[in-house]
């Protein structure tokens, strides 16, 4: 029986990588239920604070992140991902037309629908399905009672007003997405765009019958304002901060200078698997397994797919643990396949490094780095790509 193992990245830890594990094991057994899918869980050799974090300045400090020209979908959702209100804010900037003062204006219409608005079955299955069902409540009301959405509604006006729906569902599910990640729980709509765009899609189409799509003034100032109108960063004390974010940096200090002890634990989990074994190793576990069969002939693993992974990049630029840059990947090396996208810029190709050794797959999440970082597992390219070198 072929047997699956998953090795998962940098700064993974329990929570998180089970979740993935699962949407994992889904799509392997989906079209191979035969395949065993096994776990390989290194995360707590990784990187933690052995002093109860007595390294860290207790100062206030924000974290930024920018972000170059990309079309406008992605520009617009990788703003919304950190401002939820950001489109609201766009059209709050319009002109304020002259409203009818004996008749209800266009915004107390748009109040109405979006404050009544019941969930009907195919849209609450798809909520449901998102993982934000709970959410979408709190989500909403955030929404209808900020400021940018008051504002808002004082711009709108008869013949524009199909144009505030689709900015009003993205902000609910952006919101939703938000506050999910707030209560750290990781839903599949965070790391899958279409399911991400079924939701707007079904939420639009209940709050209104109008034409979906970007109003037209919007779209012109999308992409120049993207970058500067970002508010709602998740902020805190340097603490809270160092605790979020240390994982990641920490497990890629800790494996380039002590990482024999992650490589000698994947190496156990594949001692205990029914081979043939196929290694799916994603970012930094992609460079531990370089590394391991590099240095160990393992002839029970047959296959080796890194995702989203540095291994190539390092090589190149010699920092590669276990193969110094010009020497040749070792003949005992099993059958390569790369899996990356041009939006995750924490991927890397290997045919030109190594010619003829790897294979290299591109697949496009439509998610703006760094989501799409973590944006494989529900890409149908990435399976299509696995399921058919399985063997």
């Amino acid at each position: 029986m072929t047997t699956v193992i998953f090795v998962h990245g940098t700064g993974i830890r329990e929570r998180e990588y089970n979740e993935t594990f699962q949407i994992i094991e889904q799509k392997i057994h989906a079209q191979r239920p035969d395949i065993k899918v096994s776990p390989c869980l290194w995360g707590g050799l990784g990187a933690k604070f052995n002093d109860n974090r007595a390294s860290v300045p207790l100062e206030d400090a924000t974290l930024a992140l920018s972000q170059g020209e990309e079309d406008a979908e992605i520009v617009l959702w990788g703003q919304l991902y950190r401002d939820p209100l950001y489109e609201l804010q766009l059209l709050s900037l319009k002109p304020i037309e002259a409203g009818n003062p004996f008749g209800e204006e266009p915004g107390d219409v748009l109040q109405s629908r979006v404050a009544s608005l019941t969930p009907a079955s195919q849209l609450e299955a798809k909520l449901q399905e998102a993982g934000i069902a709970e959410v979408f409540e709190p989500a909403r009301e955030d929404v209808i009672h900020s400021e940018p959405y008051d504002q808002a509604l004082l711009t709108v006006s008869e013949s524009d007003l199909s144009e505030y729906y689709p900015p009003i569902a993205r902000a609910i599910v952006a919101q939703a997405m938000f506050i999910s990640e707030q209560q750290e729980k990781f839903p599949p709509i965070l790391i899958d765009a279409q399911l991400r765009d079924d939701v707007v899609e079904l939420l639009t189409l209940a709050l209104t019958e109008a034409e979906l799509g970007l109003g037209g003034w919007l779209l012109k100032p999308l992409v120049g304002l993207a970058l500067p109108m970002g508010t709602n960063y998740v902020r805190g004390n340097r603490l809270e901060l160092t605790d979020k974010v240390s994982p990641m940096p920490g497990d890629i200090l800790l494996y380039q200078t002590r990482g024999e002890k992650i490589r000698a634990f994947i190496q156990q989990q594949i001692a205990q698997a029914e081979p043939p074994v196929v290694l799916i190793a994603h970012s930094l576990g992609g460079i531990a397994c370089v590394d391991l069969l590099v240095q160990q002939q393992l002839s029970q693993v047959e296959l080796l797919v890194t995702v989203g992974s540095q291994a190539p990049f390092l090589y190149e630029i010699n920092a590669l643990y276990s193969l110094e840059y010009g020497q040749l990947l070792p003949e005992h090396f099993p059958e390569w396949l790369n899996i990356y996208d041009l939006r995750d810029f924490l991927s890397y190709v290997g045919n030109r490094i190594f010619p003829e050794r790897v294979q290299d797959v591109r697949v496009d999440s439509r998610q703006p780095f760094p989501r799409s970082h973590g944006a494989y597992w529900t890409n149908a390219k990435t399976w299509e790509a696995i399921i058919s070198r399985l063997p």
